[in-house]
This record gives structure tokens, C-alpha cells and sequence, in this order.
């Protein structure tokens, strides 16, 4: 399974926020900036994340980015469930449910299996977590 560049980008600009704000709004370009990721992405990522409450917009001189709640409180699981369509590691699995053969189908409990797993395991990370890890790295500079 591999994740699309949408959660991987919206992860480490949230890190990236977290580490420089210190309470104080980040913009979108210094993110773009310090990451290499598109401001025309990272815009519409930062929407996305507006409307799912992870986000908080602050207009105005010196505006940008905050979080909308403490990090600690921001799981992994829920910045891609915000960003992405889904977090299935099959496409027969799709909430639409497009598959066809879903009653005769003896793989279901391996994929069911393989996205619960995944799901655990990023619901069990913060993004709290990630900043102390950036933190700790002696390359990167907040």
C-alpha cells in the first residue's frame, strides 16, 4: 500500500507548523518554503484541513495557520482521513461499495485485517509525537 503525496504532504506541513508557530500563525508560504512542497497544493490541503477542524485560519497582517486543538489531540489517522477519500488498503473496500463479489470473496478478511492494522497504528501516533521526533533531530531546524 502506498500513501498518496495528499497525506504525506498534509502530515509534514503540520509537523512543520507545529515545530515554527509557537502559538503564533505560520504561513502557508513559509510551510511551502521549508518543506519544498507547491503553495498551490499545500493551499488546497490547508482547506481541507480548515473544514475538518484540524486547522484554524487567522486573516489579517501576520496571519496564517494554527492548530485548531492541541497537538497531542491530532492523530495521524485523522490528517489523512481529512485529506484523502479513504484509508482502505484495497479498492474493493471503497465505502461505495463497488465490489461485486464482496459475498463470495474469501480475500475480504486479509484486506479488512491489513486496514485495521493500519489504521490502529496510525491512530496510535500524534502529531505531538512527530514534533518531539523533528525536535530531536539534530538536522532539522524549527
Amino acid at each position: 500500500m502506498r500513501m498518496s503525496t495528499k497525506a504525506q504532504y498534509a502530515v509534514r506541513a503540520l509537523v512543520s507548523l507545529n515545530l515554527t508557530s509557537d502559538g503564533a500563525p505560520v504561513s502557508i508560504k513559509a510551510i511551502s518554503s521549508r518543506e519544498n512542497i507547491s503553495l498551490t497544493y499545500l493551499e488546497q490541503l490547508f482547506v481541507k484541513m480548515r473544514r475538518g477542524e484540524i486547522v484554524k485560519s487567522v486573516r489579517g497582517p501576520g496571519g496564517g495557520y494554527i492548530l485548531a486543538r492541541p497537538a497531542a489531540e491530532i492523530r495521524v489517522d485523522e490528517i489523512i482521513d481529512t485529506v484523502e477519500e479513504t484509508l482502505v488498503p484495497v479498492s474493493c473496500m471503497e465505502a461505495d461499495g463497488s465490489c461485486k463479489c464482496i459475498s463470495e470473496c474469501t480475500t475480504q478478511s486479509v484486506w479488512q485485517g491489513l486496514g485495521n492494522q493500519i489504521r490502529t497504528f496510525l491512530a496510535s501516533i500524534t502529531l505531538e509525537d512527530l514534533t518531539n521526533e523533528g525536535r530531536q533531530r539534530p538536522d532539522i531546524e524549527p
